[in-house]
């Protein structure tokens, strides 16, 4: 049966060897009509820099094609790093999607960069832009709100539309911000799991209701990897974890082609072993199996919604794991 936890999707539009850009965006609105097909609450697609393997740098331009690609279900960025941009403009794209699809736009919002310092310098930010990210979530709080906390400026489209903002995650500060503002808050926990039960408890613990929310609402990330047999969805994850620390551990093109058994031996050194804990929290099974996995995982951690990074490399695995989630694995 399916979960009783509401669930959703994190698309990283991930581009496969051999394939395109254009292939990897394709993929994203046949994922996000499976979701919707099968009652997911949303789709996020999270913001990234000069990573050749990541389609999803654009968030706004993707969630506008999904958008006009499906009907209901919710669609935003999970997030969107703030420090890259001006509050005005991401209050203006962000209240455009609204403007074009009423009800159904989200807008999580990061303190990371997603990208190193050459990133930093090509966006025209420094470093330091992250320091600002309190005030410049006020500050597009306000150009979204009814009155605009700069005066004499506001976003149009923008203005009133209440696009609702998530805090996102990894640590004590997003959720301590998070509490303050009385906001939702989203740990990273699919990728970085050091710190989410601290960070949960800070969040509950420190939470100001706000117009917005009255109430703590708690999303988790889980890795999923769903198939008709566990024994294939085991043969997903295996695949897809020695991808990502294939590309992990690249340092250009000198770097030599590992083996299968090559990275299955790092994975057993200490280093091996702390890339492969940031996939703590990962379901590999059948539909039954991983919708048990996920009440459970939200149940022991007080998770309100659990978003789902589907990991298989193959992009029809992804959406049949969507699919099988949210029919409970019929």
């Amino acid at each position: 049966m399916p979960t009783h936890v509401p669930l959703s999707v994190l698309d990283l539009a991930p581009i496969a060897d051999g394939q395109t850009a254009s292939d990897s965006l394709a993929h994203s609105v046949a994922l996000a009509q499976a979701a919707e097909r099968a009652g997911y609450e949303r789709v996020w697609y999270a913001e990234h820099h000069n990573m050749a393997r990541i389609a999803s740098s654009a968030t706004s331009v993707v969630i506008a094609h999904v958008a006009a690609n499906t009907e209901s279900i919710r669609l935003g960025a999970g997030g969107v790093m703030l420090p890259n941009h001006s509050p005005l403009t991401i209050a203006e794209q962000f209240g455009t999607l609204e403007a074009l699809h009423t009800g159904r736009i989200d807008l999580g919002l990061g303190r990371a960069p997603g990208g190193d310092r050459a990133v930093f310098a090509a966006l025209r930010r420094t470093p330091e832009s992250s320091d600002r990210f309190p005030q410049d979530v006020l500050e597009l709080q306000g150009y979204l709100g009814d009155t605009s906390r700069v005066e004499g400026v506001d976003a149009t489209p923008g203005k009133g539309s209440h696009v609702p903002l998530y805090i996102l995650g990894s640590s004590l500060f997003g959720a301590q911000l998070a509490a303050q503002l009385g906001l939702p808050y989203a740990f990273a926990s699919h990728f970085a799991p050091a710190a989410m039960t601290e960070a949960i408890a800070a969040y509950r613990e420190g939470f100001t209701p706000s117009e917005q929310l009255a109430e703590p609402y708690v999303i988790l990330g889980a890795n999923v990897f769903t198939a008709d047999s566990t024994e294939r969805a085991e043969e997903q994850f295996l695949s897809s974890r020695r991808s990502r620390v294939r590309w992990m551990i690249k340092r250009g093109p000198s770097t030599p082609d590992y083996s299968d058994a090559d990275i299955d031996a790092f994975l057993t050194t200490p280093q091996g072993a702390q890339l492969a804990d940031m996939m703590r929290y990962t379901a590999v099974g059948t539909g039954e199996e991983n919708c048990q996995w996920l009440d459970d995982f939200a149940a022991t951690h007080g998770a309100d919604e659990v978003i789902t990074a589907h990991g298989a490399v193959e992009a029809d695995a992804r959406v049949e794991s969507v699919r099988l989630i949210g029919t409970g694995g019929a």
